[in-house]
């Protein structure tokens, strides 16, 4: 479990209110500060980056953070974390991970900045937390999503690679 993430995100403030998108394109929402978010329609449908930041989570963050980012003996509530921590102190910390010592206890976050698995979907797993932060998204795997959007299948080769 040495790879765990075992911190508490710290940061600037972060807003504590549903994000809401100020513009979308090619089914990537961006709030008024330029900052990828979600969308959820009134039926329950999410963006494609959200539901693709659940499947992501679920298989590079849950093993630490647990399900829905509820936290673990191991790491955390990611969903308690994104109430306090901007984008760009999300990023920089998955990237560029974090140990604290204190209080008897050695907790790790590893830096994953070179992990494609995490680095190109991050994006779509800070949606993913936010959506569940604000409280907009429930627990569980996303019912409906809309579409995958071209754009992201075209950003996943280029990332991943052949």
């Amino acid at each position: 479990m040495a790879a765990c993430a075992a911190f508490a995100f710290v940061g600037s403030a972060a807003h504590s209110e549903p994000a809401q998108p100020a513009s979308s394109q090619d089914g990537k929402y961006i709030d008024a500060n330029g900052v990828p978010t979600y969308h959820i329609g009134q039926d329950g449908k999410v963006d494609w980056y959200t539901y693709s930041g659940y499947l992501r989570y679920s298989s590079e963050c849950l093993r630490c953070h647990g399900p829905d980012g509820m936290g673990s003996s191991y790491a955390p509530k990611l969903i308690d974390s994104l109430k306090t921590i901007d984008y760009q102190n999300f990023l920089a910390t998955v990237a560029g991970g974090k140990k604290d010592l204190g209080a008897g206890q050695e907790r790790v976050m590893p830096a994953l900045g070179t992990n494609n698995n995490v680095m190109c979907y991050i994006d779509d797993i800070y949606t993913y937390l936010k959506a569940r932060s604000d409280g907009a998204l429930g627990r569980n795997r996303p019912t409906e999503h809309e579409p995958k959007p071209a754009s992201w299948a075209k950003a996943q080769d280029a990332c991943m690679g052949p």
